[in-house]
């Protein structure tokens, strides 16, 4: 399958300043988002998340999933995750992914939102197992979510909708200067598969 000639729109730049962040609203086509998001949900071996806050750990009612080339450690809200192999789905979408945005990646860190009630809180994507200034590749599947980026000094705001087969490339300094964030919405009532493309620290970078 030749995904990387479905690409039917040119990628819009999200970001005025301090960062570099790329929308393309229909990276995978409506058939292809479909099967994908089928097959995520089967074949991803998900958990809820958990988060140490204030010295208590937080069981989450998202859940999520870490991936990698190897046995990649990855430590965020201070718990640490060991990726799983890849999947053939996983592998397909990295490939794509890679081969569009020119990018090259060793890890994919999965979200699944069961329905707008889950969200994620403003954060930058900046932990040290990550290469500085990498990019991030995001692909979402299922339910559209609006998702905001706020300046971290002049707290401006931008918010877009993140469609089903869309991709979100968050570029050069952008975890530096912007936070980002998923707002909760009682009116979204399906559910939703985020992935996001990485590249974590090892001995070759």
């Amino acid at each position: 399958m030749d995904l990387f000639n479905q690409v039917n729109t040119d990628p819009k730049p999200i970001l005025p300043f301090d960062g570099n962040v790329i929308y393309c609203a229909d990276f995978l086509n409506n058939h292809d988002a479909n099967m994908y998001f089928a097959e995520l949900m089967e074949d991803i071996h998900w958990q809820n998340d958990r988060a140490v806050i204030y010295g208590k750990t937080i069981t989450t009612k998202r859940k999520v999933a870490w991936y990698g080339d190897g046995p990649f450690e990855y430590t965020y809200s201070k718990t640490t995750k060991r990726a799983l192999p890849w999947t053939k789905s996983l592998s397909e979408l990295k490939n794509f992914t890679e081969k569009f945005s020119g990018e090259s990646f060793n890890s994919c860190l999965l979200n699944l939102y069961q329905d707008g009630s889950e969200g994620m809180s403003w954060h930058s994507d900046a932990e040290k197992d990550l290469i500085r200034d990498g990019t991030i590749a995001s692909i979402s599947l299922g339910a559209k979510r609006k998702f905001s980026f706020k300046h971290k000094l002049t707290k401006e705001i931008i918010s877009i909708e993140l469609s089903h087969g869309s991709l979100l490339l968050m570029k050069d300094k952008t975890q530096t200067h912007w936070l980002h964030q998923l707002p909760i919405s009682n009116k979204v009532k399906e559910s939703r598969i985020n992935l996001t493309f990485r590249t974590i620290k090892t001995l070759n970078n």
